[in-house]
């Protein structure tokens, strides 16, 4: 257990705010299985462990395959990831690692083959929902209690 602030309780509009956003992401225009994707490589480059815990629960719940979730980290060379999929998660890995990419044109410009702008719009909001949802969770250690379901 954390003895960090639990900064949904110090802070409830904060929160309240934040989960107006996970409303809008909730019934977006990306599909729930990219979503789950996208959001645990987020998570797996940030090293939070509650979001890399909750997403792939999340994605195998809408049918993603334990073997593509176990491929993700090397999705790059993984012939099981479609050219859609592998543009959204090099625009995800580019934006959380924007300080150094600086969001590429080429990056940018790729997300057009596959997606429409308001997908576009969405994807990048989902992105930058996950890496401020990533932060709190490591900044406050957001706890992750172990499954009892073996395998889950």
């Amino acid at each position: 257990m954390s003895d960090r602030i639990s900064y949904h309780k110090i802070a409830p509009n904060s929160a309240t705010a934040l989960l107006a956003q996970k409303k809008y992401i909730d019934s977006c225009s990306i599909d729930p299985k990219l979503r789950y994707l996208v959001e645990l490589r987020v998570s797996q480059i940030n090293g939070c462990v509650y979001c890399c815990d909750k997403h792939s629960q999340e994605a195998r719940s809408v049918g993603e395959t334990q073997q593509r979730l176990d491929c993700l980290p090397a999705w790059r060379d993984c012939a099981f990831f479609d050219e859609r999929e592998k543009a959204a998660l090099d625009w995800a890995e580019s934006l959380t690692y924007i300080s150094k990419t600086g969001a590429p044109d080429e990056t940018y410009n790729a997300l057009h083959n596959h997606f429409s702008e308001i997908e576009i719009v969405d994807l990048t909001h989902i992105i930058a929902m996950m890496n401020l949802w990533n932060r709190l969770a490591v900044a406050f250690r957001m706890p992750v209690a172990p499954r009892k379901v073996k395998n889950d």
